[in-house]
């Protein structure tokens, strides 16, 4: 027996020797990303599984996923390849909005029905993604409505719009969604600095009115009865996040709300995360397709925030002062993230300044606005 020749062997096979510039450019990503997560605390939740995602999937001949319609056998797609099924049927998807439905306290919004309108403002990236990207000749009407749900700050809504109107574009529209939600707290505090005084940010809002159990109940039912039959194609979605409230505020069934809230959204969020970070492989995300829509992601974000934020102003001149605009920023749909960034700024001005429930209002009323964003492109561009 040849030990040299056993140790060439080895070496010659080995991930070191078969490893491409674009897996190397990938794992130094993942290791980035990995640090953000852990030693900055960038929503690690949401980072950390996607970034070892990221990690796992460019391994040189790890075999930890491969897409399955591509096999002869669907088991043979790799651990994170067969996780992958769950994204690409939009079942993860769904029971991600079941399990946000029931940490959801849809209360702040009640007691303040202006928020829908801040909501609706910070949708406006999704309109301006998706108008540019037709305009760039790059991308079909379709591709273009996907890339614009992006700008909603909704991994699962991005993810289901995609799988309806761009299946081919899963991948980088659901690693740039996630990323951009878990990226949060270091995007959206410039553009809301930039765009409001010293003065706006320390404005004080008045308590919120007490909702009762009824209006609570009520409200979930209501909505998914009068959006879904408006716009039928995001039924699937806005019905499990109704269904997720429902269990969380009908009284009755507290062990469901209690799996939603917790088993069942660790579940997902494990499996979507390292499942959206294994579709970031080398070979097909270094395009300049892909990084096109990475590129158009953050735009569409950043539009979002902005609308969310000049709206805030408006209603903060209509209601003389008495509105604080940074709540805009919260209106697009990364609950509760977005919310904790408007009173992470709000109490760096002041630190006695609470705009926490405040912000939920505009919060929960983006995941709303992005739902029928999505009813609307599903409805335009799906038939």
């Amino acid at each position: 027996m040849n030990l040299i020749a056993i140790v060439e062997g080895l070496l010659k096979s080995s991930g070191y020797a078969t490893m491409t510039w674009q897996q190397l450019v990938m794992l130094v990503l993942s290791f980035i990303l990995m640090y953000l997560a852990i030693v900055k605390q960038f929503e690690p939740l949401l980072l950390l599984p996607i970034s070892f995602g990221i990690f796992m999937s460019n391994l040189p001949h790890s075999g930890t996923f491969e897409y399955f319609y591509q096999l002869d056998h669907w088991y043979d797609a790799g651990i994170l390849g067969v996780m992958y099924m769950g994204v690409k049927s939009s079942f993860f998807p769904c029971m991600m909005f079941l399990a946000v439905g029931a940490m959801t306290d849809f209360g702040p919004l009640i007691a303040n029905p202006i928020s829908l309108l801040l909501g609706a403002a910070a949708q406006l990236g999704i309109y301006c993604a998706f108008i540019f990207a037709n305009a760039t000749g790059l991308f079909t009407p379709q591709q273009a409505a996907a890339i614009g749900i992006i700008g909603g700050a909704d991994g699962p809504t991005a993810i289901y719009v995609a799988n309806n109107l761009a299946p081919e574009l899963v991948a980088p529209i659901a690693v740039a969604a996630y990323s951009y939600m878990a990226l949060i707290p270091l995007i959206q505090p410039p553009i809301m600095n930039l765009l409001t005084t010293d003065k706006e940010r320390r404005v004080k809002m008045k308590q919120l009115r007490k909702v009762s159990k009824a209006e609570k109940i009520i409200f979930p039912i209501l909505v998914a009865c009068l959006v879904s039959l408006l716009l039928p194609d995001v039924a699937p979605l806005l019905c499990m996040l109704m269904l997720g409230n429902l269990f969380r505020e009908c009284g009755v069934v507290e062990r469901l709300s209690d799996v939603a809230q917790n088993a069942l959204c660790n579940i997902c969020t494990i499996f979507l995360g390292l499942s959206v970070g294994a579709t970031a492989r080398g070979e097909l995300f270094l395009r300049p397709q892909t990084l096109a829509i990475v590129v158009m992601g953050l735009a569409a974000f950043s539009f979002s925030t902005f609308g969310g934020v000049v709206f805030g102003k408006v209603l903060y001149a209509v209601t003389g002062g008495k509105i604080n605009p940074l709540i805009g920023s919260a209106g697009v749909s990364a609950v509760p993230m977005a919310a904790r960034v408007s009173q992470t700024v709000g109490s760096k001005t002041d630190r006695t300044n609470f705009l926490l429930m405040h912000a939920m209002g505009p919060n929960v009323a983006g995941v709303i606005g992005s739902a029928v964003a999505a009813g609307f492109f599903l409805t335009f561009f799906a038939h």
